[in-house]
């Protein structure tokens, strides 16, 4: 095991860097930011050049060339800083199970929260491997520190060897990813790369190209009030009107619960309101974009059934782009995808070409004009208290950083 990339994972995990679906502000807390000096000193540290973290959080970090071949093209790396808010980030303890020997991981702080083979199958592979967890009552923040680290190793190798050719690196970290945010205030003029990659993948030779496409929608529907001693005739019930509602949306093969690969779904996110008015928010999610607009016009349908026993009663809606699928971006450059599968083969790693059932950074960075596919970080049952990370796996990204930097390199 390389103790350096498992003690730099956990030293990164300890920080809390929990973002905030609720907050109007960049990064939407305050406290992302910490992760980010110590990431702007250490890479300083570690002689990187032109590092900075900027008023919004990003930070930014060159590893210069070490290639003799001009017109290399510039490479970004990519992580995000920000854990999710679906669980706690706050007091993370992150334990380090040496050798695992296969038997359940029953997680100390609560014994509820066990990894087992039945509900970790992906554990099958690891028995005899380095395994962290954190210790129960809160999520690790694999996702995505587990990329964070290796980007982080990956920088302290190349600028300790550079006898390894390469063309210039960007590293980027990026906050408010989990929030659908992250790239909201980049300058991409700063970042000034041509092709990048993120980090931000699950097993072991997970390469990603795909992603879902996504949308957002509300429901707004605005009943009748009266009083409830003298309703009759004239109440229109705004909460209800939502439920019923949301219960037509209940559709078989729509919900994420129902759906899987290539499936899309419609998931309601929220529902509030009462008598007078109400709103019901709904996200909507597939890898054929054209396919939004189908999903969109049957809710569309459904709300206007609903209301049309409610008279009186009256319903709006809006709908706002989220991501697109980088697929459409990547087609046109398949190399970018290519390069890193032949870089996994070179180390020994068996390349799995997989679909995004959500979206990363590099979605939004793909259309911004920097194509960029996901590779695997080990990181596993993320937004979970029994989130983990395989430390081999970490060992086997960084191997294929390392050898996908020379790639580039070598087809110039």
């Amino acid at each position: 095991m390389n103790e350096a990339i498992a003690e730099r994972f956990m030293r990164y995990a300890r920080i809390d860097t929990e973002a905030d679906p609720n907050s109007a502000s960049f990064p939407s807390s305050e406290k992302q930011k910490d992760l980010g000096r110590l990431l702007q000193k250490e890479l300083l540290a570690l002689g990187a050049s032109e590092v900075e973290m900027d008023e919004w959080g990003y930070v930014f970090a060159t590893i210069p060339a070490t290639s003799k071949h001009e017109g290399i093209p510039t490479l970004c790396f990519c992580s995000h800083m920000d854990t999710a808010p679906d669980c706690s980030g706050k007091d993370v303890k992150p334990l380090l199970h040496r050798a695992w020997n296969g038997q359940d991981l029953i997680l100390p702080d609560d014994s509820s929260q066990t990894l087992t083979l039945e509900n970790e199958p992906y554990l099958r592979g690891k028995v005899g491997q380095d395994i962290i967890t954190a210790s129960g009552l809160t999520l690790l923040g694999a996702d995505d520190k587990a990329g964070v680290t290796i980007i982080m190793e990956l920088a302290a190798y190349l600028l300790a060897h550079p006898e390894v050719t390469h063309g210039k690196i960007r590293i980027l970290f990026t906050p408010d990813e989990e929030v659908g945010r992250g790239v909201e205030h980049l300058d991409m003029n700063k970042l000034n790369a041509d092709y990048g990659y993120t980090l931000d993948g699950g097993p072991l030779g997970y390469i990603e190209d795909e992603t879902f496409s996504a949308d957002a929608m509300t429901f707004h529907f605005q009943g009748l009030s009266a009083h409830p001693g003298y309703a009759k005739g004239i109440m229109q019930h705004a909460a209800k009107i939502a439920g019923e509602f949301l219960v037509k949306t209940n559709i078989s093969g729509w919900s994420p619960e129902s759906t899987e690969d290539r499936q899309g779904f419609v998931h309601p996110t929220s529902i509030s309101g009462g008598l007078e008015s109400s709103s019901v928010s709904f996200i909507l999610r597939d890898h054929q974009t054209a396919k939004l607009d189908d999903y969109a016009h049957q809710l569309v349908t459904l709300a206007n059934e609903t209301i049309k026993n409610y008279p009186g009663a009256t319903m709006t809606y809006e709908r706002s782009e989220q991501y697109r699928n980088m697929k459409e971006i990547l087609q046109g450059c398949p190399f970018v995808t290519d390069y890193a599968v032949e870089a996994m083969e070179s180390v020994g790693i068996e390349p799995v070409r997989h679909i995004i059932r959500g979206g990363t950074d590099g979605s939004k960075l793909s259309f911004m004009g920097l194509p960029c596919p996901n590779i695997f970080t080990g990181e596993m049952a993320i937004h979970s208290r029994r989130e983990y990370v395989v430390v081999q796996d970490m060992e086997a990204a960084l191997k294929t950083l390392i050898a996908l930097v020379q790639r580039w390199e070598s087809h110039q």
